[in-house]
């Protein structure tokens, strides 16, 4: 047991620590391991239940029982960032391995988090171009991509926009898959290119919520069902979202089928 570590102000650090974790996206196990990790270095025990929107957390003595603390916070959407899942890991390896004090612990904790994001137009950019890779792995031709590229990139921007006024997730994605869609559907409605088909079906690919998705399936492999299931529903509900907003397209442009 470490002297001088307080656990009030343990608890209040590992609290912000787990969910600056999850909120970046990283998947339950994860982010259990590393608060345990820490936990563990500075002498306490510490018990965990997330769920989709709020965790509970316990910290307590591991001889005295009776020495504990219980937290129940919100979980903030800070957004995907695998840069900060990464750091705040090696964090607290770097606890374990080199038993850190905790006020330099909570000074590499608060670097970590005031580092600055990628430029939101490099973002917009570089998801442009991706998207518009997908369309030629799709066998897409050049006017395809050039579609693609462009619907990416208005329907992405919406979206940024949209986000940063704090709209719903299930408005965000309808309206940017109608945008995105919209723009590509210029192709087949004035007969660009030999494949403006594949570029209407590709031009909402990079609405795909796959980190969710794939952190849906590690949680329910690794037994937290709970949080697993409800990631699942709420991608779910995402992936209806843009099908939605694509379908609002076809029937304006008077489309059946892609």
């Amino acid at each position: 047991m470490r002297q001088g570590v307080d656990i009030q102000e343990l608890s209040d650090f590992l609290m912000d620590y787990v969910t600056s974790m999850i909120g970046s996206g990283v998947h339950t196990a994860r982010a259990v391991r590393s608060v345990s990790r820490i936990a563990e270095a500075m002498g306490y025990g510490v018990d965990l239940t997330i769920f989709q929107r709020n965790i509970t957390m316990t910290v307590k003595h591991p001889e005295d029982y009776s020495i504990r603390r219980t937290y129940v916070r919100r979980i903030p959407d800070l957004g995907i960032n695998f840069r900060t899942i990464s750091e705040l890991s090696g964090l607290s390896w770097d606890t374990y391995d080199h038993q850190l004090p905790l006020a330099e612990v909570k000074r590499r904790f608060k670097e970590i988090m005031a580092e600055g994001r990628i430029s939101r137009w490099r973002v917009l950019v570089l998801v442009a171009f991706a998207n518009a890779a997908f369309c030629r792995l799709f066998d897409g031709d050049f006017i395809a991509m050039a579609l693609v590229f462009a619907a990416t990139l208005v329907g992405f921007f919406i979206r940024q926009e949209m986000f940063a006024r704090k709209a719903n997730h299930m408005v965000v994605f309808t309206v940017s898959s109608f945008v995105a869609s919209m723009v590509a559907s210029i192709g087949i409605y004035c007969n660009w290119g030999n494949t403006p088909e594949i570029a209407l079906a590709t031009s909402v690919l990079f609405l795909i919520p796959g980190v969710p998705l794939m952190n849906s399936i590690i949680d329910i492999l690794g037994g937290h069902i709970l949080i697993g299931v409800s990631r699942a529903i709420n991608a779910t509900i995402l992936i209806i979202c843009i099908a939605l907003g694509l379908s609002i397209t076809l029937l304006i442009q008077g489309m059946e089928v892609l």
